[in-house]
């Protein structure tokens, strides 16, 4: 979300229009020409700071107006939001018990999502995928026509270079992986809602023969101590390498042999088809948002809802006994790269963002 959100606020600014971020913390450079505004709230609970958040911002902007308020997380006073998130109302009835719904954390967040959400308001919303949105017109009853669904915005440095075969060479005899031996990628940070225990639970499935060659290397900004013990017990050994945030991910998708991503829930999936253009066969779960990309492109296998943990196991264990599957996958995924929209995100969502009224033709 992080990415997409500095894409398209650089996408409209190539299209002459200024930009102000309204943030509680900001990380890295800041791209010239935006005026980032960190604004001084404090609280000891999230909902409490997140509403302090918000009237700080509309007293701004009575002062200093806009022509479009943009946001990437749910609050009131929204002209266009980005739906990066999945339903809060949905996981509040589905995944909590009912006296959840007693306390002020759901009473903050349902009000801040009905704000978005409810048939009265005239907030845009940005779609990514046509997972959630079932769910949200169910819970607000909202209007069809208020929902703009943008194609993935995959970034066109993923997509396999020439050299592509002495990169992954490279990247191998870094890390001491033999070309015989099946390296395992699991990418993206939030380790238990990405299903690592799965993976880890599927690795240690594997016949012996495979289980000899395979080794699992896992990229993200996420604390592994709790998945450890799990390691310990299951008997994995150095099988499994932590690695941490990497700026050079595009590297490991090219050196992999296939991205495991069992995630417990997913509104898009990003790293799904950063895996498709780097020729990387894919094994997920179908409840995240793109892994029809991966059906579409015969470039992998999505484990049926619901989830069981067996067909993972079974799954893993066909998918790396077929080297010849594997590159057939590994061609087709490349082959849907060249030939599917998968990049334009971020022009499509300005297109929206702008196409308002209350945006003049001369930017301001």
């Amino acid at each position: 979300m992080q990415r997409n959100f500095l894409r398209i606020a650089l996408a409209c600014q190539a299209r002459g229009h200024s930009i102000r971020i309204y943030t509680l913390a900001w990380q890295g450079e800041t791209p010239e020409g935006f005026e980032v505004v960190i604004v001084p709230v404090r609280a000891w609970t999230s909902p409490r700071r997140y509403r302090k958040f918000s009237a700080w911002v509309a007293d701004d902007l009575a002062r200093r107006p806009v022509d479009r308020v943009v946001g990437f997380n749910k609050m009131p006073g929204l002209d266009v939001y980005y739906a990066g998130d999945p339903c809060f109302e949905e996981k509040a009835r589905t995944l909590r018990r009912p006296l959840y719904r007693c306390g002020g954390r759901y009473r903050h967040f349902s009000a801040y999502e009905r704000a978005v959400f409810a048939p009265e308001s005239k907030t845009k919303i940005l779609m990514m995928s046509d997972v959630q949105r079932p769910f949200f017109e169910r819970h607000y009853g909202t209007p069809p026509e208020r929902f703009y669904m943008l194609p993935p915005g995959i970034a066109p440095d993923r997509r396999a270079p020439p050299d592509a075969p002495a990169i992954r060479a490279t990247l191998r005899a870094e890390f001491g992986v033999a070309e015989s031996d099946l390296l395992l990628l699991q990418l993206g940070s939030g380790f238990k809602i990405k299903g690592l225990d799965r993976t880890l639970k599927a690795l240690a499935s594997l016949p012996e023969a495979l289980l000899r060659r395979a080794r699992l290397i896992v990229v993200g900004a996420d604390d592994p101590r709790p998945f450890l013990l799990q390691i310990k017990t299951l008997g994995l050994g150095k099988k499994v390498d932590f690695l941490g945030g990497r700026g050079d991910v595009s590297r490991f998708l090219l050196g992999a042999d296939l991205l495991v991503h069992p995630a417990y829930n997913e509104n898009t999936g990003s790293v799904l088809l950063e895996a498709l253009t780097a020729g990387l066969p894919v094994l997920t779960t179908a409840i995240c948002g793109y892994a029809h990309y991966v059906a579409d492109a015969d470039a992998g296998r999505l484990i049926a809802l619901p989830f069981e943990q067996e067909a993972l196991d079974r799954a893993l264990a066909e998918m790396l006994a077929d080297d010849g599957a594997r590159a057939r996958w590994s061609k087709n995924a490349l082959a849907f790269a060249d030939r599917a929209d998968i990049y334009s995100l971020h022009d499509r969502a300005v297109d929206v963002i702008l196409a308002a009224a209350s945006v003049p033709s001369e930017p301001t």
